[in-house]
């Protein structure tokens, strides 16, 4: 690696949970009438609760007067996607559990279960944990900036790999920026055959888009300082030969 990093934190469970919610623009639910798809209709309060304005003859609403109250009779499920083009593009998954009741026109979701799925497995978040928690403040910001990031920094991108040990980049045939929250940045690593993602920390968390720009320009005043793996000269050999 470059120079060392104090900063080592990630987001809690609850945290990348109601970020995931937070960005989210489509909603998957599944209940007893089925399961349908609505895109940009459901809108998320403070505490994290879900309301869906879906259509009168959605099957949802009538699922909703018919199911008992205080049953668990619906799942909504929120889908972590990757902005920029790169395999296994699902981050992460978001299933809620729940039920509906009806309000003025509206579908309100009492929540009883909150499941969030990583690369590292599935966890249950605490429901307490769950509303308390804030999305990440980059949360809404970040498919723009790691679309700019990889279409138009590609440079960037390759010098920041010089943070990566040379071993990860062992094989590799692209990088590309995967994630990037307050903590830190993730690149995703990807071989002929496999993949794996390695996070660069900032030293410190960024609160709003200005301050991650002073992050990334430390991690690449660090990466300038460090020598280029030899993993990646052998890509660039290879390539130019």
């Amino acid at each position: 690696m470059g120079d060392s990093q104090t900063w080592t934190a990630a987001p809690s469970a609850a945290e990348h949970a109601r970020s995931v919610l937070a960005a989210s623009w489509s909603c998957a639910v599944t209940a007893e009438g089925g399961r349908e798809e609505f895109v940009g209709a459901h809108t998320v309060a403070e505490d994290g609760r879900v309301t869906l304005d879906v259509p009168e003859d959605s099957t949802l609403v009538a699922a909703a007067i018919c199911a008992p109250r205080g049953e668990p009779s619906a799942v909504l499920e929120f889908a972590d996607v990757a902005p920029v083009p790169v395999r296994s593009r699902i981050r992460a998954r978001l299933w809620i559990a729940g039920w509906f009741v009806p309000v003025d026109g509206r579908l309100e979701f009492t929540t009883t279960r909150v499941v969030l799925r990583r690369p590292s497995g599935a966890v249950v978040v605490d429901l307490d944990e769950f509303a308390a928690a804030e999305p990440d403040p980059l949360a809404t910001a970040e498919a723009r900036l790691l679309t700019h990031l990889a279409d138009c920094h590609p440079d960037a991108v390759e010098r920041l790999t010089r943070l990566v040990d040379a071993d990860s980049l062992h094989g590799a045939v692209r990088v590309q920026p995967l994630a990037v929250d307050r903590h830190g940045l993730t690149l995703r690593i990807e071989r002929a055959r496999a993949h794996g993602d390695v996070r660069l920390p900032f030293h410190a968390p960024a609160g709003d888009v200005a301050q991650l720009t002073e992050r990334m320009h430390v991690l690449l005043t660090q990466a300038s300082a460090a020598s280029c793996p030899r993993a990646l000269q052998r890509q660039r050999t290879d390539r130019d030969g």
